[in-house]
């Protein structure tokens, strides 16, 4: 079976599971696989109305980013990742609070 890990916020529908099995020969398979075991779970990984991913993850296939999203093949070694998506970036009024080559953190 491959190895699912999921993410902080979906840990609540696995009983705190950080890492699942799941049987599947694609990533839409195995959500099904999880969603059986896990209720819930699909509708938190995939958007029904356009049968894909929710843009707010990024699919990660034996350490390799996916762009074939649910259609995705798997083995039985396979190890999947649901990365949730990370925000931020530099906040308007010229960068304060910037810290990076060449720039210095300001403090209030």
């Amino acid at each position: 079976m491959a190895r699912v890990w999921i993410p902080s916020l979906l840990r609540s529908l696995t009983g705190g599971l950080a890492e699942v099995q799941a049987e599947g020969a694609t990533v839409r398979q195995v959500i099904a696989d999880l969603d059986r075991r896990y209720p819930g779970i699909a509708a938190r990984l995939i958007e029904a109305d356009h049968d894909r991913l929710k843009p707010n993850l990024t699919l990660v296939v034996d350490g390799v980013n996916s762009k074939q999203g649910l259609r995705h093949p798997v083995s039985e070694t396979s190890e999947i990742h649901f990365v949730p998506a990370m925000s931020g970036g530099s906040q308007a009024g010229g960068g304060e609070n910037r810290v990076g080559a060449g720039a210095t953190a300001r403090r209030a």
